[in-house]
């Protein structure tokens, strides 16, 4: 039988669900992501949600990123063949006023409802690449979830005794700053397991221009897509004087290497490292503080990206032979 994307699915029955939460209108390390995870067999793509990013963000200004997120999301399920077939809906476009306050959406209802299912033994995963406000939400309108999913989230700074934060890094971390509010709630009131990617190990994921050129950019349709949407960024980084070099950090993957490439006997992201911490609370300037009778949390410290890009160039290169 000719190698295919049709084979690898036959071949890997889903073992687990996830709902993937991005900010698909911002940096594009989350459209790679998508792309990755809508290829994996393995996982059962729930939902798919557009999140908001922070006023003023230069990868969208506007007042509706998260609808537009949710726009771009669509683009690349279409690219992958799946249209129609994997929901795709927007989240708000704004973060929460304070932690007591939920903003209910589409995207919140759809967190809820898979939570609570009863028809299936599945493990829930709520892969989280941007801003915390639909889990937040979803947590203030019904805080049973916390039982019965795990949030995987790309974000917040380094830990102390861990890593240093990276040269000339400034204020709050990316994803935690885009909504901070949110972040306080997940972390520091709410009981949902955590699954953290922290900068220092999201900023391992260095993918490189000639991989980029190479294995990603010929792989079909799909993938001149991501091509030009990362490729884009060196050009608008360039405009403002900023060079990036010869890789890009593709932070947002992690969220496949740890849910959809977990190891075959007694599944988990085996071949990637964690401790185990007690999980903190956000004070207002993004830093960690300690929170009483706070509950355990993983902390990634190593990635396996030799899994994560090469699973990704593979999957690409089958979808392409289709």
């Amino acid at each position: 039988m000719p190698a295919s994307l049709a084979r690898l699915r036959d071949l890997v029955p889903a073992r687990a669900r996830v709902i993937i939460d991005n900010d698909f209108s911002g940096d594009p390390d989350g459209l790679l992501q998508l792309a990755h995870h809508l290829l994996s067999p393995s996982v059962d793509i729930r939902a798919v949600i557009g999140s908001h990013l922070r006023p003023g963000d230069p990868f969208d200004a506007s007042e509706v990123t998260a609808d537009n997120a949710a726009r771009a999301a669509q683009d690349v399920v279409t690219l992958a063949g799946l249209a129609g077939r994997v929901p795709v809906l927007a989240g708000s476009n704004v973060g929460l006023a304070d932690r007591a306050t939920p903003i209910r959406s589409a995207a919140t209802d759809a967190i809820i409802a898979e939570a609570m299912r009863d028809d299936t033994e599945l493990p829930l995963y709520l892969a989280c690449g941007a801003g915390l406000t639909e889990v937040a939400s979803a947590w203030l309108l019904e805080p049973r979830i916390a039982e019965r999913l795990t949030l995987v989230w790309i974000g917040g700074p380094e830990h102390k005794g861990i890593a240093v934060a990276p040269p000339g890094s400034t204020g709050p971390e990316y994803n935690l700053n885009i909504d901070l509010v949110a972040g306080q709630v997940v972390f520091g009131d709410s009981d949902i397991p955590i699954w953290q990617v922290p900068r220092d190990a999201y900023r391992q994921t260095l993918l490189s221009t000639a991989e980029l050129i190479t294995r990603i950019g010929p792989a079909g349709v799909l993938g001149e897509h991501l091509e030009r949407a990362i490729t884009r960024v060196s050009v608008m980084a360039g405009a403002h004087g900023i060079s990036l070099g010869e890789t890009y950090i593709a932070g947002d993957s992690p969220l496949v290497l740890l849910t959809a490439l977990q190891s075959a006997f007694e599944p988990d992201p085996s071949s990637s490292e964690y401790v185990v911490r007690f999980t903190p609370g956000f004070n207002d300037a993004g830093e960690y503080v300690e929170v009483s009778d706070a509950r355990h949390m993983r902390v990634y410290t190593r990635l396996d990206v030799r899994l994560m890009f090469d699973d990704l160039f593979a999957k690409l290169k089958l979808l392409a032979a289709a």
